[in-house]
């Protein structure tokens, strides 16, 4: 399902507001950890930028280059956009300028998404505890939170939620993301997983400045009896919040069991809804609408238009009723007329050849 948004959005990519981007502010290297399956920016304000990558399970093969790779986006004198990255990728992303000195170093640890451990604060739910890890030392297993996301509802209860990624720490060493620690070890624990942790919250309204609204119609496939439904500009690091039918849709309902007709879909934190039953559904990021998905057969345009163009289809309905009793009285007369003649016709030529009939009896008796 393609809308006007979408459609532009495409035209005009990459834009930075509408991907989440990581930079280093104020050094040339950086260390952090991302999920899989979620679009990032990285980025690097240098005109003539060569890209080299270096992926942690493929040591064999560095450097690489990252145009070689096909959901990797060189945007030139911008940066880089990886859509949808793997585990696999997790490694070493080299900016160099057009003269070949460093200007930007990534290292980043694409944590697997699809392990993600998600918490409610509300339902009583624990995040992961601390673990050790023997790899020759006493390694220390442990989740480093970001900070929490803004509330995705104001004026009324909504919720919250923050992300935390895997880290190892040795004594005296700076603590590493998992997965940039291990390097091409195989190896797997449970404890060796991103998380997701959620909470309510309630805050004030601010003005809002968002300039456009996306309009969508959708239907229910028979096949798979749901749709899925995409927010746009949505994304795990953003908050997000459905409502169908102006309730809104919480991971406390879903992790509680208690929203049935409804999926939100964890790995994108949301971004996608999967819905069983027509309804009227809204997504906002950070407590602007973005979206409505009608479930009713119309163009996808706004709902002004689609009231004007309701309101000319109803318009003609009603003219055409006005017009049809003339115009349908005009055909019967029309009709009556053409049968009349017709029978009139027949009967003169009927007339006309029993009169010739006579005169050649006559003629004969004679």
């Amino acid at each position: 399902m393609l809308t006007t948004l979408c459609l532009l959005l495409n035209l005009a990519t990459p834009l930075l507001g509408f991907y989440p981007s990581f930079s280093c502010p104020s050094e040339k290297q950086c260390q952090t950890a991302l999920l899989s399956d979620n679009d990032i920016f990285l980025l690097c304000n240098s005109s003539g930028a060569q890209w080299n990558f270096f992926f942690m399970n493929n040591r064999a093969n560095w450097p690489n280059k990252v145009s070689s790779v096909s959901n990797i986006e060189i945007i030139p004198g911008t940066g880089i956009l990886i859509r949808s990255p793997l585990p696999s990728q997790t490694g070493f992303y080299h900016c160099q300028d057009e003269n070949g000195i460093q200007v930007v170093q990534y290292e980043v640890d694409f944590q697997d998404v699809s392990t993600l451990h998600i918490t409610h604060k509300g339902l009583g739910q624990k995040p992961l505890q601390n673990e050790t890890l023997s790899l020759g030392g006493e390694e220390l297993i442990f989740t480093r939170w970001e900070p929490w996301q803004d509330c995705n509802r104001c004026g009324e209860p909504g919720e919250r939620k923050r992300l935390g990624y895997c880290y190892i720490e040795e004594p005296l060493q700076k603590p590493v993301p998992c997965w940039l620690y291990l390097g091409d070890l195989k190896m797997w624990s449970t404890r060796l997983r991103p998380e997701m942790q959620v909470e309510t919250c309630h805050v004030p309204c601010k003005t809002s400045t968002l300039d456009f609204i996306t309009f969508d119609n959708f239907e229910i496939s028979e096949e798979s009896e749901s749709v899925w439904l995409t927010c746009p500009l949505g994304s795990i690091y953003r908050p997000i919040l459905w409502e169908a039918n102006d309730m809104p849709l919480t991971w406390q309902g879903q992790l509680s069991n208690q929203d049935l007709n409804t999926v939100l879909e964890p790995a994108n934190g949301g971004r996608q809804l999967q819905v069983f039953q027509p309804a009227i559904y809204k997504c906002f990021v950070q407590q602007e609408l973005m979206a409505r998905f009608n479930p009713r057969p119309f163009p996808d345009v706004p709902e002004a238009l689609r009231e004007e163009e309701a309101g000319r289809q109803q318009g003609a309905r009603e003219a055409s009723k006005g017009k049809a009793g003339p115009v349908l009285k005009g055909l019967k007369l029309t009709l009556l007329v053409g049968i009349v003649l017709g029978l009139l016709g027949l009967l003169l030529k009927f007339f006309h050849h029993s009169q010739g009939k006579r005169s050649d009896q006559v003629l004969l008796v004679k």
